[in-house]
């Protein structure tokens, strides 16, 4: 390809002996008396260059001693093997030229605050840490998408501005839409995903969703990326099976492609293994039991709260499907169960070490009388909801659905404390900058 011509430090492998050029940025820089070190950065990783005195151009060894973090330069040297570092080899320098100086970068080596930090988000994302947890989201996003392609899926994108609710209509970010009244930012696309089955069968939309909730928790994110799928002919039992494999391919995707980053975070990789094992299935009246034994004030109809995922998370090593939950503290278009009217069939999935949720699903209600009294039982005006109960009259199937949150599957990937680190521009209750 006539653009493709750049040669990356991750591009290396083979070429011992042989010189390249490389363009990237100033990673760190450590000097002795006759040998120098750079860490070049560039979109494939960061390489370590070596400047040797004795074979070193006069001019390349002083350009050394103005390069500072974040400085833009171009270096020419020979590979060569080494065991330090993100590669197995690293670039014996034989020519160094400087692109563009960075004076006086403010994010230093030294510890900063998490404020200071999202306040320069725009210059913290060059940050070896953070480099790292963005390879490992995309390595996420790419293993979604393969492993739904793989078996059948179709994208199909949902509108972002809907007059329908999903979840919480308290959660809503509301607008003035033209002359046609109030309007607002999807908080899922799952109605939408509802109505593409009947031509696709098995279908996903994969985007930004909006909660306006006013939450402060390490949990929470007003904008946040979120994989959603429907599948037709899916059974509740169906569901789980889909998710628990897709977990599992992402988990062993992030192993095999990521290691050198999930020790940037000294991740145990070990304990992300034990997500290759079948997961933990708990009724939810069964963790509703365990949650009491450990001293949790919860009742049977109560919704599990941040710390009660907590408390199962850490009981069990490897994630678990809470399933069957109060028809009550459920979405209106859950399946109710078939031998418990108060229950509904659906399923959250709990990350193992505190993490919480990180996926909610359930099979859908088939039945139009049905689901049109629940939407009306949980105060939703009929009218915008017209389209998706007519979705119930013209061949309608039995089907199943579930969404993941991004963030919080790679901040339990990761093993993040909070997950706005987990997308590039994290928008919270009291931040939209930058």
């Amino acid at each position: 390809m006539r653009w493709n011509q750049r040669v990356f430090a991750g591009d290396l492998a083979g070429q011992l002996g042989k010189e390249v050029q490389l363009q990237g940025w100033v990673q760190y820089t450590r000097k002795s008396k006759k040998v120098r070190f750079l860490g070049l950065r560039d979109g494939s990783g960061i390489l370590q260059v070596v400047l040797v005195q004795e074979e070193c151009p006069a001019a390349a060894w002083e350009t050394f001693s103005q390069l500072t973090q974040e400085t833009a330069l171009e270096v020419t040297g020979r590979v060569q093997a080494s065991n330090q570092g993100q590669f197995p080899f690293e670039l014996l320098c034989l020519d160094l030229k400087i692109l563009s100086d960075s004076q006086a970068y403010p994010i230093t080596p030294k510890e900063h605050g998490p404020d200071f930090l999202l306040s320069h988000r725009h210059l913290w994302l060059r940050s070896k840490k953070q480099v790292s947890l963005f390879k490992v989201r995309s390595t996420v996003i790419h293993a979604i998408h393969e492993f739904l392609t793989l078996h059948r899926f179709i994208k199909m994108d949902s509108p972002i501005l809907t007059q329908t609710v999903g979840e919480d209509p308290a959660g809503l970010f509301s607008l003035s839409y033209h002359d046609l009244g109030k309007a607002y930012l999807a908080q899922t696309g799952q109605l939408y995903l509802e109505a593409s089955i009947f031509a696709h069968e098995r279908v996903f939309c994969f985007g930004p969703t909006f909660r306006a909730e006013k939450s402060k928790t390490r949990r929470h994110l007003s904008e946040f990326w979120m994989l959603e799928a429907e599948m037709a002919f899916f059974t509740h039992q169906d569901n789980l099976d889909l998710q628990e494999d897709l977990i599992q391919y992402i988990v062993q995707q992030v192993l095999e492609k990521c290691s050198w980053h999930l020790k940037q975070f000294n991740r145990d990789q070990e304990k992300l293994k034990k997500a290759l094992n079948p997961f933990i299935r708990l009724d939810y009246s069964d963790a509703v039991k365990l949650l009491r034994e450990k001293g949790q004030p919860i009742q049977w109809g109560d919704d599990l709260g941040a710390l009660d995922e907590t408390l199962l998370g850490e009981h069990f090593d490897q994630p678990l499907f809470v399933f069957n939950y109060p028809k009550v503290v459920k979405a209106f278009y859950m399946k109710s169960h078939p031998s418990d009217p108060n229950r509904v069939l659906c399923a959250d999935l709990i990350a193992p070490e505190g993490h919480g949720e990180i996926i909610g699903g359930s099979e859908r209600e088939t039945d139009y009388e049905e689901l049109k009294q629940r939407i009306l039982a949980q105060g939703l005006p009929l009218q915008p909801y017209e389209w998706y109960l007519d979705l119930r009259k013209y061949g309608s199937v039995t089907h199943s659905g579930f969404g993941i949150g991004l963030e919080r599957l790679v901040g339990w990937l990761v093993g993040l404390h909070h997950i706005r680190e987990a997308i590039p521009f994290p928008r919270m209750l009291e931040r939209i900058h930058p």
